[in-house]
């Protein structure tokens, strides 16, 4: 999605307390980094009634969340793959919750949302009980999927955008691609770097 930043802030108009989605890759350009934290604190400023979820990874989400964090850090809602997910790193008054608090065989859309051919096998295995080394992998793209549709059970509705942090020489790959992916199937805009950091001064 193509957009300056008075169109992003005109379409959240249609939404009194508005779900930003703030995510990437683990692996950011040292030189990105302080850009990253900016957007974060940017965000949060210049929407005090939004709330900015993530999914507590090293990295981008990491770097946006501190930028919220400088602001208001009562702002942020993270979803973990596990209760103890990086909990040295754990922002102090952020909403924390985990995947593991979900009955899943409750959630189907969870599920379903979540599963793809090349992951088939995969989560047929967490969700019989066969957790292996291979299997390990499905709670974080189970948190991925929350973090964009919500849940019932958590009380989290689906987000109303996204903004991400890409690996602009392989594209829409790995756990961000997925996420990405999630995006799209439910209409919920997006944009990477390649557009926000158009916004920063």
């Amino acid at each position: 999605m193509s957009l300056a930043s008075d169109k992003f802030f005109e379409y959240l108009n249609d939404f009194h307390s508005p779900i930003i989605l703030l995510e990437g890759k683990r692996t950011v350009l040292v030189q990105d980094q302080p850009l990253l934290i900016q957007l974060g604190a940017f965000l949060a400023r210049s929407l005090p009634h939004a709330t900015f979820r993530s999914g507590n990874a090293g990295g981008a989400d990491e770097f946006f969340c501190r930028g919220v964090e400088s602001v208001n850090p009562k702002q942020l809602q993270i979803i973990t793959p596990a209760l103890k997910h990086r909990l040295k790193s754990a922002f102090a008054h952020a909403e924390y919750r985990s995947i593991t608090e979900i009955n899943l065989a409750e959630e189907p859309e969870v599920v379903y949302q979540t599963q793809n051919p090349g992951n088939a096998g995969l989560m047929k295995e967490y969700l019989e009980g066969r957790k292996n080394r291979a299997s390990a992998k499905v709670p974080y793209l189970l948190r991925d999927t929350v973090k964009v549709i919500g849940s019932p059970q958590l009380g989290w509705e689906k987000a109303n955008f996204a903004f991400f942090y890409d690996d602009l020489s392989k594209p829409g790959n790995g756990g961000t691609g997925h996420t990405m992916n999630i995006c799209r199937h439910n209409d919920v805009p997006f944009c990477d770097q390649t557009e926000w950091m158009k916004w920063l001064p």
